[in-house]
Formats: structure tokens, C-alpha cells, sequence
């Protein structure tokens, strides 16, 4: 089934105005495709009681409720596309809802289980590369794709900030501490790299390392530190984000670091803090606990 010249119009703009990456371009083909599959209509004529058949299909197909709202998310932007562009009057999926998704917060490392991951020995040319990533993913809050994607030229060290490209082909200034400074410094000594231009960090053959390899080396990592697997990049993130809003309390200022547009995005860190201060306060507060003795005391 061939989309829609509408469908392809829009597929379009993601790729060459919005410089959405190929795979995010490639999730919102589907949800079209899915959507034109199961409404069987022309888009362009498309009412509400479409846009609520089309979710309740995926709800009764067994679709998780996250999916549907990322498949409804899609088709609302797609609409809006299309009004602004003056092919339909009004969005017909404008208010239609999803399912609700419990949402879930991350899970991530306390202080002291992030400051054991940099006790281990930095030795070998792996293990100085390492320890940089390691940096730059807790120490900077980076995602993992924007290591990956980093080259050499995007680092100030002087100036102590690295130019990444997050999402959205968005450009931002991230600072580096001096730890992260000093374990950069040591890396591109004990590895020159060829020109400005080459890939900040390399796996087999000297090309550009790839996600998977760095999954891989955080988990030996943390098996050996932590006697524990389960760390993944995206949990030192997360872990970044937690211990500046413990320490700073600066919500805005943690939303420019990450590189969210949308301070919503940023306002999950708040829920991970507070569990945090509950814990504090159960642990040490007197009036946290219930004494069995005096339970019943009647105080005049």
C-alpha cells in the first residue's frame, strides 16, 4: 500500500525542515502507514470518530498505552501539518485521548554508587577512554547518541564546554568539570587523533565507537564496581540530573544542561527528588516512625 502524496509531503518536512534523524522519521512512517491500514480512508477527509476508531483498534490489538500515545502524538502533529499547510479546516485529532501510562520514574545510582564507577584503574588505552565517556555521560548528563556522535572539534577544553547536538538537530554549550576536562586531556594523549574533524571517541579499526560498545563496556564496569549489571548510559544521565536538583534545586538550569525544549520533560528529576528527601526524612526524623510504647499515650 502506497502512503498518501500528503503522507509523503509531511514525511518530507520532518526529514529536510525539521532535520529529524532517519530513525524518528522512520517511527512516524509507520504510525501513518498503521493509521491509513486501519481507518481506510483519505486522510485528508479523516473525522474524529476515525481518529478514536484508529485507538481503539491498537488499545484492542493489545497495544501498551505509551505506544498508543506515541502513535496519537504522531498523528496529531501530522494534522496540524496539514492545517497549517491548508489541506484540512480543523485537526480532527485534537481531542482525541490515549489511554493514561502510569508513569514510571527512572531508576538511578545514589552519590556514593556513581563515585565508585571512577575508583576502578584507568590504565590501559580502553580504559582512559572509558573513564572520559564515563565523564562526559554522568559528569555532563550527555545522551548517549551525543557521545557517539562527538568529534574533536566540538570540544573547548580551554574554555571548559563541549558543543553537542542533541535532539532535533538542536545545538547546545554543555559544560565540562575539571574531572571530565582532565580525563578528555588524557584520552586525546594517549590517542592523537588525525584532524579537528576526526570522531572524539574510536572502537575497533579506529572508527567512530559505537553505542552498543559503550553499553557494553558501562555493564563490565559496573559489574566490577558495583556488582551489578544493570547500568545502562541513560541511568548516569538521569543519575546527573537527580544529584544537581538535590544539590541545586535550579529546575531551569537542569533543562538547559539536558538539552529538553520542554520544561515538562525536566519536571520528572522533582518526583526522583522527593523520593529522595522521604527517604532522608523517614530514615532520620523522629516523627517519622511510630514507637510501639507510647503508640497509645494519652498526652494532656
Amino acid at each position: 500500500m502506497n502512503s498518501h502524496p500528503l503522507v509523503q509531503q509531511y514525511l518530507n518536512h520532518l526529514v529536510e525542515i525539521k532535520r529529524y534523524s532517519a530513525h524518528t522519521t522512520s517511527s512516524y512512517r509507520r504510525d501513518l502507514k498503521k493509521f491509513e491500514s486501519i481507518c481506510s480512508c483519505d486522510v485528508s477527509a479523516a473525522n474524529t470518530h476515525h481518529i478514536t476508531h484508529f485507538v481503539n483498534t491498537l488499545h484492542h490489538q493489545g497495544m501498551q498505552p505509551k505506544t498508543i500515545q506515541r502513535s496519537l502524538s504522531c498523528i496529531r502533529s501530522f494534522y496540524t501539518y496539514l492545517q497549517k499547510q491548508g489541506h484540512v479546516s480543523t485537526n480532527p485529532a485534537r481531542v482525541t485521548r490515549a489511554p493514561k501510562v502510569k508513569r514510571k520514574l527512572p531508576k538511578v545510582l545514589d552519590t556514593d554508587q556513581a563515585a565508585a564507577l571512577f575508583t576502578g584503574p584507568a590504565n590501559s588505552l580502553i580504559e582512559v577512554r572509558d573513564r572520559a565517556i564515563l565523564e562526559l555521560l554522568y559528569g555532563s548528563g550527555l545522551r548517549l547518541s551525543e557521545v557517539v556522535g562527538l568529534d574533536i572539534e566540538h570540544l573547548e577544553l580551554g574554555a571548559g564546554y563541549v558543543r553537542v547536538t542533541g535532539k532535533g538537530k538542536k545545538i547546545r554549550n554543555t559544560p565540562l568539570g575539571r574531572h571530565c576536562v582532565a580525563a578528555l586531556q588524557n584520552w586525546l594523549q594517549a590517542h592523537p587523533a588525525p584532524s579537528p574533524q576526526a570522531p572524539l571517541f574510536t572502537g575497533r579499526r579506529n572508527n567512530r565507537i559505537s553505542p552498543r560498545t559503550i553499553q557494553s563496556r558501562l555493564k563490565k564496569i559496573a559489574t566490577v564496581q558495583l556488582a551489578d549489571d544493570s547500568l545502562h548510559p541513560h541511568m548516569l544521565r538521569h543519575s546527573f540530573a537527580t544529584h544537581l536538583l538535590e544539590s541545586s534545586g535550579d529546575l531551569r538550569a537542569i533543562q538547559e544542561l539536558l538539552g529538553h525544549s520542554d520544561i515538562a520533560t525536566t519536571q520528572i528529576y522533582t518526583h526522583l527528588n522527593f523520593q529522595h528527601l522521604a527517604k532522608v526524612y523517614d530514615g532520620a526524623h523522629p516523627r517519622a516512625h511510630k514507637s510501639p510504647r507510647n503508640s497509645n499515650t494519652q498526652h494532656g
